[in-house]
């Protein structure tokens, strides 16, 4: 994140709103009947727009949680707007003191979807936790921190192993693999990452070859006569393969005979190799 580019965009925003005067209560409250009961799109946008300086207030406390100060103005003044449509001036309390709530509850849920592609904070108690998890020390240790994940846990009702859990995942960001390496760099994490596989392609020819050599290899072993197959599937095929004495032992010939009889088998094969589709 380019904090100076935050900064200035923020800066921009603030002058720009800045011309938006405050309202007076009774001002607020007249325009809000109006609004009310008229519908009427001078008063909604004077509401809302006396009250954008309010919303940059609220983003700026959950400045730290590591998402764009301006996104989370955009979500609180979506809230803002959301607070002006159900205000009921009859109450007798100042919008802003009902938009709250609203401009926070849009901030927050726009920080739980941005912070993790995994969902987290599906229930009111785990929401409340993401934003209360600042309570316990920076590191949470269940053997060394036990009291504080305990306390915790009984302030807002959810069990110690989900305040453990949900500190973990918050030290936890997912990163993207189209972010750069650095800010002076035009390389991004996806970039560093390298397949050395083949492609599909080459696989399934590879894989068509070997399908091929198979059936060659067991069509032109079995048109060897039943010593020189058994010595080439006992010499040449087995994951163990016999020495030539014990070949030889086993047809009661010499070493050397044995010998002979494996080169005579292995050029038959190799002629019948050069001819078959194989080897094209």
């Amino acid at each position: 994140m380019n904090y100076w580019t935050e900064s200035e965009d923020l800066k921009t925003y603030l002058t720009e709103i800045e011309r938006y005067p405050v309202l007076s209560r009774e001002h607020e409250n007249r325009l809000a009947v109006i609004y009310r009961d008229k519908s009427d799109d001078d008063a909604v946008n004077q509401l809302i727009t006396s009250n954008l300086r309010f919303v940059v207030k609220v983003a700026l406390g959950y400045r730290n949680y590591g998402v764009k100060i301006m996104d989370l103005v955009q979500e609180g003044n979506i809230g803002l707007m959301k607070a002006v449509e159900k205000f009921d001036p009859d109450k007798g309390y100042r919008l802003i003191s009902y938009a709250v709530w609203w401009i926070k509850a849009y901030i927050q849920n726009h920080i739980i979807r941005s912070w993790s592609m995994v969902k987290m904070g599906t229930t009111q108690a785990q929401r409340k936790l993401f934003y209360r998890i600042g309570d316990l020390p920076e590191a949470v240790d269940v053997d060394t921190r036990q009291d504080d994940v305990s306390k915790l846990a009984g302030r807002i009702n959810v069990t110690e192993d989900e305040v453990v859990d949900m500190a973990a995942r918050l030290k936890s960001r997912d990163l993207s693999l189209d972010e750069l390496l650095g800010d002076s760099s035009r390389d991004s994490f996806a970039d560093t990452l390298r397949d050395d596989d083949a492609d599909q392609e080459r696989e399934l020819l590879e894989r068509q070859e070997n399908e091929m050599l198979k059936r060659w290899v067991g069509e032109a072993v079995d048109r060897l006569n039943p010593r020189e197959k058994y010595i080439v599937e006992k010499r040449i095929l087995s994951d163990e393969p016999e020495t030539l004495k014990e070949l030889g032992k086993h047809f009661g010939v010499t070493r050397e005979r044995a010998r002979q009889i494996e080169r005579a088998a292995l050029l038959k094969l190799k002629g019948d190799y050069r001819s078959s589709p194989a080897a094209a």
